[in-house]
């Protein structure tokens, strides 16, 4: 079973614990820090597959940290929680961190819960598409390879009632 990681970061110690009360069942490792720069601390350490960070927080803010996450660590999914209800912040935090999903603090626990099971799905069907394009383009070089040491050998020939033709 894949084991999930969560960065959880907020500069409340109180919400820190009500994030990861919502996710405990869930069976992700959580992680926590208690501002952006605790933040990249952790990420400059450990892979982390999704962030949900607060925007409202001192020094570096959530757009800013996710601005940055988005450079550094692209495949990481971004979630930012407000308190505040400024649609500029939701823009900002959507044009400048790529976000996956913006939450206005009081959160729904469920449909914070069920994004982040969706963004992790979707980051799975991501990385089992680039694995396979991988394989894809392996077999593409040793058929070029093949083609180019024994012309033809990739050409199929296929007789009329379906049957394939191979010289001998």
């Amino acid at each position: 079973m894949c084991q999930f990681k969560i960065l959880l970061v907020d500069d409340s110690p109180n919400v820190l614990k009500a994030l990861q009360r919502t996710f405990r069942a869930e069976g992700y490792t959580m992680l926590t820090a208690e501002s952006a720069q605790e933040g990249m601390a952790v990420l400059e350490k450990e892979v982390v597959d999704v962030i949900i960070t607060d925007e409202n927080m001192p020094g570096i803010s959530g757009t800013e940290l996710l601005r940055l996450v988005k450079e550094r660590y692209p495949d990481t999914v971004r979630i930012m929680l407000t308190g505040l209800t400024d649609i500029e912040v939701a823009k900002n935090a959507i044009n400048n961190g790529e976000i996956y999903r913006f939450f206005n603090k009081p959160w729904d626990d469920f449909e914070l819960v069920v994004s982040v099971r969706y963004a992790l799905k979707e980051k799975l069907v991501e990385q089992e598409n680039a694995r396979l394009k991988s394989i894809v383009k392996t077999h593409e070089e040793t058929f070029k390879q093949l083609e180019e040491q024994y012309p033809g050998i990739t050409q199929k020939r296929v007789a009329e009632d379906g049957a394939i033709i191979i010289d001998t």
